[in-house]
């Protein structure tokens, strides 16, 4: 006997699973999505982090704005500033052209800060001051900027380890957390591995144009 994969869900960002942990997740989606408090969103890498985060965007009043994601550990400390903030034209050498940062970008929506404890100490300072104010200055600029954004910051760090090793500041936790998720690994909640695999799989036949394909019984066991 063969269990066909099932259609994939058609939200945008769709968060797979019938655990009593992922109903709870769901549940805690919508009400952190009905508030403006920045919110952080804790687990290990590939517990759907970032769909959590769209998810929040997504039910909230700010839907029709842009989520901007930006990635902390992408990104050496000296680029980070210019991404978050932007610059003015000649703010330094090859700037020719005024641009815009991801604040100003995710003005009225939201804003992800990916694997925010990569971030060094001193962007957390100016990172922390925007959060505080809800204005910056472009890098060259002297006017300030006023800004409207829900802030969603991510780890897959242990977050409370890194302000203990003064890697991480203490009052920007403070401000960023506001709201904590948690989100459990796939170990914890297996019954959710099911329903995973039919949704990869029916989303890499509907890429490839195949027939539907099956996973036997020993396949689904094993994995």
């Amino acid at each position: 006997r063969e269990r066909a994969a099932k259609p994939a869900s058609k939200e945008q960002y769709p968060l797979i699973g019938h655990s009593q942990a992922i109903r709870d997740l769901r549940a805690a989606i919508q009400l952190v999505a009905k508030s403006r408090a920045p919110v952080l969103i804790m687990g290990e890498s590939g517990t759907g982090k970032e769909v959590v985060a769209r998810q929040i965007h997504q039910f909230s009043e700010r839907t029709d704005k842009q989520c901007i994601a930006l990635n902390c550990a992408a990104l050496p400390s000296s680029v980070i500033e210019n991404e978050l903030f932007g610059h003015e034209k000649g703010a330094f050498s090859g700037a020719l052209a005024k641009k815009a940062g991801c604040f100003e970008l995710a003005d009225g929506g939201t804003l992800l800060l990916d694997e925010i404890t990569e971030m060094d100490i001193d962007n957390q300072a100016k990172l922390l001051r925007v959060l505080e104010h809800k204005a910056f200055r472009r890098l060259g600029g002297k006017d300030e900027v006023t800004v409207d954004v829900k802030t969603i910051a991510a780890t897959n760090k242990d977050i409370h380890e890194s302000i203990e090793n003064k890697q991480f500041r203490h009052d920007l936790y403070y401000r960023l957390g506001v709201i904590e998720i948690e989100i459990p690994p796939l170990r914890e909640r297996r019954e959710d591995i099911m329903p995973l695999m039919q949704f990869f799989l029916h989303d890499i036949c509907e890429e490839y144009k195949k027939a539907p394909m099956h996973f036997s019984d020993e396949a689904l066991e094993i994995l």
